[in-house]
């Protein structure tokens, strides 16, 4: 019997379904920014249509963000949606191993 291999992590995966190394970091990435922007909705005391109005977006887009189904909605979004949230993102770079 053949052993299966377990994915570890985004880049693993991404091998695993023939993608690219990009492919996972931005994975990675979306998967960071959506958890902030549920953190941070769950902790503010502003609503959908009000987070949609401040962040220049469409209600149905928050709401799909909040149901962690943030695909097809670019980054650049999802981070004026973070900003729209009093918050502010910070990207460090570092070399691939």
């Amino acid at each position: 019997m053949k052993k299966r291999k377990f994915d570890k992590n985004a880049f693993d995966l991404a091998e695993s379904l023939g993608l690219t190394p990009a492919d996972a970091i931005e994975w990675e990435i979306r998967y960071s920014v959506n958890d902030k922007i549920v953190s941070c909705f769950e902790k503010s005391d502003v609503t959908i249509s009000d987070l949609a109005k401040i962040a220049g977006t469409s209600r149905a887009r928050i709401t799909n963000i909040l149901k962690k189904k943030s695909e097809g909605i670019s980054l650049d979004v999802m981070f004026r949606v973070l900003g729209a949230l009093g918050q502010s993102v910070k990207l460090q770079y570092k070399k691939a191993s």
